[in-house]
């Protein structure tokens, strides 16, 4: 039977492309596959202790630096740019000493920090909801301000409410003390606030409820387990854990016990895995080795789509 050339030939053709792509494709080395799929889609960082960094070193004064080129800190644009980080959560982290002191003062003062950097420099655009993030210029970081600490609301709803209105779009219920109200994983020796603390007691739901009803994300990293698991019962929204990592790699009371993962799995939450060495290496060298195998048991544990990124640069060693 003969063969009706013009019919085939466009086809084997196009087989042999299809054949050629593949085998491009697959010669590309695992840096250039990563830097490809972070230019098609955002890498969302959960975690940047910049603001804090600001404080200590400058007072919160922007005309002092250069956070294009900044050198003091390990953070600066160039190098979000260059990590291509499309999109930062800025954390405002309140020390456990300014509870039921100024704690509401110094989170007004980093809010606006942020938003002042936000203004100065091109290359950072606020931002306060996923829309937002995905209207955001390619040539542009996304910036999102996220609160570290319970006790920075000073047992408020009203005051919750009106750090949603400046943009806050997380609120990590716990640092390293209690609050009246949750219990944190990871107390600091020098702190002794509310030894007694339920792990989510009447006020606690309160929040819980409100960020839900506001659309403000709840991050539980330092909650210990019981309040975590408290808050997943009761969440009627995806929650997050912003810095941390996997209790079975790494025993640190931060870290999150498989128990908690499983619920967090059905909350349709997502653990953001920390780069700080006490959490990710217990103390030792962190490498990405050690990130990769927190990611390697919270997949094989839940599953690749409860995974992110909270790096906790500028706020680690």
């Amino acid at each position: 039977m003969l063969v009706n050339a013009k019919r085939v030939l466009p086809k084997s053709l196009l087989l042999l492309l299809v054949l050629l792509f593949v085998v491009l494709h697959s010669c590309k080395s695992d840096n250039e596959r990563a830097i490809e799929l972070m230019q098609e889609t955002r890498l969302i960082d959960g975690h940047n202790d910049l603001p804090l960094k600001l404080r200590w070193l400058y007072s919160n004064h922007l005309s002092k630096v250069d956070l294009r080129t900044l050198d003091t800190t390990v953070t600066n644009i160039n190098k979000l740019q260059a990590s291509h980080v499309g999109a930062q959560f800025w954390t405002l982290y309140i020390l456990c000493g300014a509870q039921n002191k100024d704690a509401v003062r110094l989170t007004l003062e980093q809010i606006d920090v942020v938003k002042r950097m936000c203004e100065t420099y091109d290359e950072l655009q606020l931002v306060t909801s996923a829309q937002g993030i995905a209207d955001t210029e390619s040539n542009k970081i996304a910036c999102l301000i996220g609160l570290e600490g319970g006790h920075a609301i000073d047992s408020s709803l009203a005051t919750l409410r009106m750090y949603y209105a400046l943009g806050v779009r997380y609120l990590t219920l716990t640092a390293f003390c209690n609050t009246p109200w949750a219990q944190t994983a990871t107390p600091h020796k020098d702190h002794s606030f509310y030894l007694d603390a339920e792990p989510l007691a009447a006020f606690g739901a309160g929040v819980v409820k409100e960020m839900n009803r506001l659309g403000m994300i709840i991050d539980l990293t330092h909650a210990s387990s019981a309040t975590a698991m408290a808050v997943l019962e009761l969440s009627k929204a995806p929650v997050i854990f912003s810095h941390t990592g996997a209790h079975a790699i790494c025993d640190d009371p931060r870290n999150v016990p498989d128990d908690v993962l499983q619920r967090l799995k059905e909350n349709k939450g997502i653990l953001m895995v920390s780069f700080d060495s006490r959490n990710i290496a217990c103390g030792e060298k962190a490498t990405i080795s050690a990130v990769a195998d927190h990611f390697d048991h919270i997949k094989a544990t839940i599953g690749s789509e409860y995974i992110g990124i909270g790096a906790e640069y500028d706020g680690m060693n």
